[in-house]
């Protein structure tokens, strides 16, 4: 059984960097197209930003040139790292992905969730 496990996060100071990394468990399974979610305040779930297979990225606007998303292929992992943080930013984030194996495609997937609180 395939999950996405994810890393990183903490505590920052507003203007700090985290990353978060997130990671197919099975080694058979490769990471498609990924994207990152976030919860703030019991808010819904919305999309911060996300990337295809071949790389190519977009970003909510509310994070668009302070958080970068990017995947290393060999390890089977996405990143999302998050720069110039605001106290705005502090929520839950979840990484979400399609994955295939052998051939057999494996949609939306969700990573567990990581805690991000930015102080100001």
């Amino acid at each position: 059984q395939v999950q996405l496990v994810q890393s990183g996060g903490g505590l920052a100071q507003a203007g700090g960097s985290l990353r978060l990394s997130c990671a197919a468990s099975g080694s058979n399974f490769v990471i498609d197209a990924a994207g990152w979610y976030r919860e703030a305040h019991g808010n819904r779930r919305e999309l911060v930003g996300g990337i295809t297979s071949a790389g190519t990225t977009n970003y909510d606007d509310s994070v668009k040139g302070r958080f970068t998303i990017s995947r290393n292929n060999a390890k089977n992992t996405v990143y999302l790292q998050m720069d110039r943080l605001k106290p705005e930013d502090t929520g839950v984030y979840y990484c979400n992905a399609d994955l295939r194996s052998s051939g057999i495609w494996y949609r939306d997937y969700w990573g567990q969730g990581t805690q991000v609180t930015v102080s100001s």
